[in-house]
């Protein structure tokens, strides 16, 4: 039971941050979901456990801005963010729920 609890809480905080498939965005979008995502993943890095998905997004959104492609950017930038608050949501689950498992 708590683990579908879990698994509703992490694809609940996945699906939370979806962006429309029509905004246009701007280099300054971009620029501003790749700080948070970049954030997040230092977190989760602290936390030692950077999911390397995130890791993978995070360098798409690099080389997506590169190629000036500002709309996939901030696209994997944003799923790069989500990936990572979700590995901090499993550690920050996982400090204490390991104690209610019981060896029968």
């Amino acid at each position: 039971m708590r683990r579908s609890i879990s698994a509703l809480a992490v694809t609940l905080l996945l699906g939370s941050f979806v962006v429309p498939a029509h905004a246009a965005s701007t280099e300054a979008d971009y620029k501003a979901a790749y700080a948070a995502a970049e954030s997040a993943n230092v977190e989760a890095n602290k936390l030692r456990n950077q999911w390397t998905t995130a890791v993978s997004a995070l360098a798409a959104a690099k080389k997506a801005a590169e190629a000036g492609d500002f709309d996939k950017a901030t696209a994997e930038a944003k799923m790069s963010e989500q990936l990572s608050k979700a590995a901090i949501f499993q550690t920050n689950e996982q400090k204490e729920n390991w104690k209610l498992m019981e060896i029968r």
